[in-house]
């Protein structure tokens, strides 16, 4: 095995063993987009998530970019051609963010030193609900082996997400049962 296939291996490992560790979303999601850095040796990575009304992509968490980039406004979706597709279910490479008119901060990406940018979309079944990015200093492309990697971080982190969800939920529920029931006993 050579040692990029291992090192995707190991960080495919540690992306599996955090989700399966923690409920804490903002601590998995963390660890993710930092195992993608390290793993395919990048500037940066970040989830953005679908907003409830599906206009805009929320920052779930970032490795590598700057607090300015960051916060840079949000990703709307109707003014992101690249985040359309996404949302849509497709891959998306970008060879030069600062150039490309698909890319809604093409000014934010020269500041930040943003090159090229891979975009996979995090699907729950036939639902897409937000998009892992990966962001690279220089123009690059990415090989089968990496994007197959990146696409199943992508679906670990899809599932990270619902299951923190039904945890919220099954907790809210049990919250509820517990309040009805003290107001039961307490009549």
């Amino acid at each position: 095995m050579k040692d990029k296939e291992k090192n995707y291996f190991i960080a495919l490992y540690d992306v599996a063993r955090v989700i399966n560790a923690s409920l804490d979303m903002t601590t998995v999601l963390e660890q993710i987009v930092k195992s993608v850095v390290e793993a395919l040796n990048v500037k940066a990575s970040s989830i953005r998530l679908l907003d409830s009304k599906k206009k805009s992509l929320i920052m779930g968490a970032a490795h590598g970019l700057s607090k300015g980039y960051i916060r840079k406004g949000p990703v709307v979706v109707k003014e992101s051609g690249l985040d359309q597709k996404a949302l849509k279910g497709e891959l998306i490479w970008i060879k030069n963010a600062q150039t490309d008119p698909d890319f809604q901060y093409g000014a934010g990406a020269r500041t930040e030193g943003i090159k090229s940018v891979i975009v996979i979309p995090l699907k729950t079944e036939n639902k897409v609900i937000g998009v892992l990015r990966v962001y690279t200093d220089k123009i690059r492309e990415f090989n089968n082996q990496e994007v197959q990697f990146l696409e199943a971080v992508a679906n670990l982190s899809a599932l990270a997400l619902e299951k923190a969800r039904l945890h919220q939920a099954l907790q809210t529920n049990y919250d509820l049962l517990i309040a009805h029931k003290y107001r039961l006993d307490d009549n």
